[in-house]
């Protein structure tokens, strides 16, 4: 059996599609370009598909993870392809790699995360002070509703950096508003910080309540380096050429 990886991105409206509904879409696209996707055994066999890290609904991606299994080798460069125009756009299949044989999974090589948070409507100056004043707090108790019921949980400890930028106009293009650019790296714990956790924890420490919501792209998430770098999981089964991407 052949297993490969995929990296793949969430954009626009799509980013709204919850994980269930990806995984949907994605099984459908497998039928549709005639992936030879592997079953799992049993009375009720399941395709073999792993995902990793899914990000949470409303919030975009550039770095998706999972991964397939086949009954017989594909290229993976023409599997992407097939995949990505099988896709809605805004559902984006990116790259394909061969995973190797025991290279462990792709959970193995997960541990971080890097956002980008856009604020707009607030300067960045009142971001940066919120922000110093949420890395310089010891802890930060924040609340959310879990399948457990409400938790309360520290949202600082997970939070390896975080920094503010600023740019004169809105990413969209509107003239004379400012907005606030957060670059977020979090560390994967138990129970998951999120983003949303962070701006959470910025109303608690410094009263930062956008007043519009927020767009949170994932840019990445990996190995976290002791530099705060993160590795892409899929680097160490590119070899010298990586395969697809764009």
């Amino acid at each position: 059996m052949q297993r490969i990886r995929l990296r793949y991105a969430k954009r626009g409206p799509l980013r709204f599609t919850s994980h269930r509904d990806f995984a949907r879409a994605f099984e459908r696209a497998l039928r549709r370009a005639a992936v030879p996707i592997a079953y799992s055994q049993g009375f009720t066999p399941h395709p073999k598909i792993s995902y990793a890290s899914a990000a949470p609904t409303g919030v975009g991606s550039e770095a998706e993870y999972l991964e397939i299994g086949l009954q017989a080798p594909v290229d993976p460069e023409q599997l992407r392809i097939a995949l990505d125009a099988a896709l809605s756009p805004g559902l984006d299949i990116l790259e394909a790699v061969i995973a190797p044989e025991g290279g462990g999974s792709l959970a193995d090589r997960i541990d971080a995360s890097r956002w980008r948070l856009e604020l707009p409507e607030v300067e960045p100056v009142t971001a940066k002070e919120a922000v110093s004043a949420f890395l310089g707090a010891p802890e930060v108790l924040v609340e959310r509703m879990t399948k457990q019921g409400r938790r309360t949980f520290d949202a600082r400890g997970a939070v390896n950096s975080c920094t503010v930028t600023g740019e004169a106009d809105l990413p969209s293009g509107a003239v004379g508003v400012p907005c606030a650019i957060i670059d977020l790296v979090v560390r994967q714990v138990t129970p998951a910080v999120r983003p949303d956790d962070v701006l959470s924890g910025l109303r608690v420490v410094a009263g930062l309540e956008p007043p519009v919501p927020p767009r949170v792209t994932r840019l990445a998430q990996g190995t976290l380096t002791a530099q705060g770098e993160i590795v892409d999981p899929l680097d160490a089964d590119r070899g010298d050429v990586g395969i697809g991407g764009r």
